[in-house]
């Protein structure tokens, strides 16, 4: 980029303000738009959650086009290479050969990982908000009631599968109403953590980034649809992340950046497209399920890739970050963040 060129990423409110507008949206939206009962989403909402969901995850493909990138994952090939590659063989294998009932079970399992997941990117979005405020990093209170709060919405989930479209019986249903005052409890200790940092360590953006990352979960313990319950929270984390990986696209220099952006486009929607078909296969014959199971692998393989490239903590992440989008790094990142802090954004 042009000395002096303006660019978004130079505007660290403006990402703060539309963080706060894409999270609120895609949570309000989906409560709107919800359908009755099973009845299918409406074409507005699908459209939302194909973006939130599958685009989202395809997106994460993107980045290894850069140079930077592939340099870092080729010196750690288990976690960049191996890894993913083992989850989608192995997702695919079991889908094929596990009965209904034992792929719910799995799929159990694996959407607590997909809402731990969901939780590191809040507390991440919470951190990089103080991070491009030049303000005091999290508090271990306010990391903790961030945890706490993520932890009990997946703990919910756990207890009431069919929020998240699953016929199965836990038998931890009452370990929702626990959950829920859990949840109310970290909530509130979170609050009152925020409220006595100093005025100038908790400007009006930095704030409301945090109260939005600490009542992310709060529609599992409101609502018994499952659109309006999860459905919201998984087009707010990924329109998050898509805002991020797309400012990172568009902040090349001028000749470049056009074509990082439609290569971006083009992986998003095309990669997102084949998920989304492959999402729905579950019901099908076992050998069909292997594309099922496929998906689902693909998607793990984003939760291990997204949990090293946007690691905080590790300097080849501050670094990246802070070259692709300075404003919203300081010179001394392991300062800000926190060195050593649980800090991540995915």
């Amino acid at each position: 980029m042009a000395v002096g060129e303006p660019h978004l990423g130079h505007t660290p409110r403006l990402w703060l303000w539309l963080t706060v507008i894409f999270t609120g949206g895609g949570i309000v939206a989906a409560v709107a738009l919800a359908p009755r009962a099973s009845a299918p989403p409406l074409r507005g909402l699908a459209w939302l959650l194909f973006l939130g969901s599958s685009v989202h995850v395809a997106s994460t493909g993107w980045l290894y086009t850069l140079a930077d990138v592939r340099a870092y994952s080729a010196q750690r090939p288990l976690r960049y290479r191996w890894v993913p590659v083992g989850l989608v063989l192995g997702g695919a294998a079991t889908a094929a050969i596990a009965s209904p009932a034992q792929l719910s079970w799995l799929l159990l399992a694996y959407f607590a990982w997909q809402f731990f997941h969901f939780h590191r990117q809040n507390l991440g979005m919470a951190a990089l908000a103080a991070s491009s405020h030049r303000v005091a990093p999290l508090t271990p209170t306010e990391r903790g009631a961030l945890t706490v709060a993520g932890g009990s919405g997946i703990v919910g989930l756990m207890a009431r599968p069919a929020l998240i479209q699953l016929r199965v019986d836990t038998h931890i249903g009452f370990l929702f109403d626990a959950g829920e005052i859990v949840f109310a409890a970290a909530v509130l200790t979170g609050l009152v953590a925020l409220g006595r940092r100093p005025a100038p360590d908790r400007p009006a953006g930095v704030g409301t980034v945090y109260a939005m990352a600490l009542l992310f979960s709060l529609p599992v313990f409101v609502f018994s649809s499952p659109y309006a319950a999860v459905g919201g929270m998984t087009i707010a984390h990924g329109l998050q992340y898509l805002l991020l990986v797309g400012l990172i696209a568009g902040g090349g220099r001028r000749t470049t950046r056009l074509r990082a952006v439609v290569v971006l486009g083009n992986i998003g929607l095309v990669g997102g497209a084949l998920l989304s078909g492959a999402s729905h296969l579950h019901d099908a014959m076992p050998v069909v399920r292997l594309l099922f199971g496929a998906y689902l692998g693909v998607v793990m393989a984003h939760f291990v890739i997204d949990a090293g490239l946007w690691r905080m903590r590790d300097p080849f992440p501050r670094m990246f970050l802070a070259r692709h989008l300075p404003a919203l790094v300081p010179p001394r990142a392991d300062v800000v963040l926190g060195h050593g802090s649980a800090a991540d954004i995915r």
